[in-house]
């Protein structure tokens, strides 16, 4: 029988087809994420932007356009692509061409996650499109600054975020790809905030 598990760095080791809280350590998460990169490496920079930073993104995106979002909220922000530990960044047009199954063992695994972190396994469906939005924006600001969309191309994909030029905003418009190292550690630290 082929192994179905993955040993962490943590020394947890995460069964791919029924994974338990109990194995998640965010430690784990921050450290994949941080070597995962978005778009498939495809972004300008001496380093790749990583899925940490993306996820760092969507969390400030979220909480400058949700001021009264709660920690637990904000934190499902920051988780929101947490599964691309174990399972890597696919691209969209990927995903779908993998169909449903892909899918099944995503929800799964991001089930667990949430539990792991203090989550109802299945987030609201209103959170769930608050932050799909922010992703959004995200990937926007992503594509337009770091992959070589044109501004059109963008908007076509993603849509044009509204208020990009209103006040506070500006902290999203200079995306700088990091370390990995740095990656992991901003990430972990914007989790212990939200904890």
């Amino acid at each position: 029988m082929a192994r179905a598990w993955q040993r962490m760095l943590s020394g947890r080791r995460l069964d791919l087809l029924d994974p338990s809280p109990l194995d998640i350590e965010i430690e784990d998460i921050a450290h994949g994420l941080a070597r995962v990169a978005r778009w498939n490496g495809q972004t300008m920079g001496d380093h790749a932007f990583s899925v940490a930073q993306h996820c760092l993104l969507v969390e400030a995106i979220y909480d400058h356009t949700l001021k009264a979002a709660t920690k637990a909220q904000r934190r499902a922000a920051l988780l929101h692509d947490a599964a691309e530990y174990v399972i890597g960044d696919m691209i969209s047009p990927f995903k779908a061409a993998l169909g449903v199954d892909y899918k099944a063992f995503e929800l799964r695994l991001m089930a667990a996650i949430h539990v792991r972190f203090g989550l109802p396994a299945k987030i609201d469906e209103a959170l769930e499109v608050e932050i799909k939005q922010a992703d959004k924006v995200a990937a926007y600001l992503e594509a337009t600054q770091l992959a070589g969309f044109a501004l059109a191309e963008a908007e076509k994909f993603f849509g044009r975020p509204k208020g990009l030029n209103g006040a506070g905003f500006q902290q999203f418009l200079a995306l700088t790809p990091l370390p990995a190292v740095e990656a992991k550690d901003a990430y972990l630290q914007r989790f212990e905030a939200l904890i």
